[in-house]
């Protein structure tokens, strides 16, 4: 009961100070709950752990064949956890300040060339309702570099048509101004004039509604997307942000300045953005070594 009342006062902190979702309050409680049983199992609280008993934990999680992302992510909540018990005065030093944290290197995201994209863009049937929909959706998709939650809960009163820019809320409850583009406004345009009356709650705000008018599920669009995907004959293992990561590797391909990148997709840190410049050079290895005679 002591642990779960320290978390709720820390998430609630979280809540307060930094604005964040439901979604990533809960991914920080799982994380959180994952190192208090480890903690509970050795007869202890997870606020008493030491930097020996969090680097035990490390090795746990790596024989139980946890990849290193997973325990970097878990780690990071347990950085901010104690953090917020050493500034609270619930505890006298930061563990984390001595434990070693696993590297991964550069993990490259999922994305696809600017063909599969096209072949992906072509796949819904736009004479049918649920197709038109599809297509509105991945042409917003690519166009702006949206997260998935944010597509989908994508609000009509946050779309300017007439000056083709989408009103993003995004982590942090922080709001972004994105342009869409020709293509998108178009496929926009026309699902909202012939499809979008056709689903629940017509005149609702929701762009991209669920069955009862709600806005669409994020495991839904995932399951379109995973569908349309074999229609395109795309072999590829797809992500839930497969095209927002081929947005910003298609723009620094073609010479955007990485700035400019960070804040079309909503990152706080240029550092996050920076991992488009390796998938570009990724790909012009690849085309080296494919077409080049002496590679």
């Amino acid at each position: 009961m002591e642990m779960r009342s320290k978390l709720d006062d820390y998430l609630d902190a979280l809540y307060l100070e930094r604005g964040l979702s439901e979604t990533t309050l809960s991914a920080y409680r799982v994380d959180l709950v994952g190192a208090a049983a480890f903690a509970e199992a050795r007869a202890q609280e997870l606020s008493d752990l030491s930097d020996a008993d969090i680097q035990e934990y490390i090795g746990q999680l790596f024989a139980t064949g946890r990849q290193t992302s997973s325990i970097q992510r878990r780690l990071s909540a347990l950085h901010g956890y104690f953090k917020y018990l050493v500034r609270t005065g619930q505890r006298a030093d930061d563990p984390m300040a001595r434990v070693s944290r696993p590297s991964k290197g550069h993990m490259l995201p999922k994305t696809l060339s600017e063909a599969e994209v096209t072949c992906l863009l072509d796949a819904p049937d736009v004479e049918s309702t649920i197709g038109l929909r599809d297509r509105a959706m991945l042409e917003v998709l690519y166009a702006s570099g949206l997260r998935v939650s944010e597509l989908c809960g994508l609000l009509r009163s946050q779309l300017s048509l007439e000056q083709g820019v989408v009103r993003v809320i995004g982590k942090g409850s922080k709001e972004r101004l994105v342009p869409l583009g020709d293509a998108a406004r178009h496929w926009l345009e026309a699902y909202l004039k012939n499809a979008r009356p056709e689903f629940a709650d017509p005149t609702g705000p929701a762009v991209f509604p669920g069955r009862t008018g709600r806005p669409m599920t994020r495991q839904t669009f995932w399951h379109r997307l995973k569908q349309l995907a074999v229609k395109a004959d795309i072999q590829k293992d797809l992500s839930p942000h497969t095209l927002r990561h081929a947005f910003a590797t298609h723009l620094v391909n073609h010479g955007a300045d990485l700035r400019v990148v960070q804040l079309l997709l909503g990152h706080e840190d240029l550092s996050t953005t920076q991992i488009y410049t390796y998938v570009a050079r990724e790909r012009l290895k690849q085309l080296h070594s494919q077409h080049h005679p002496r590679a």
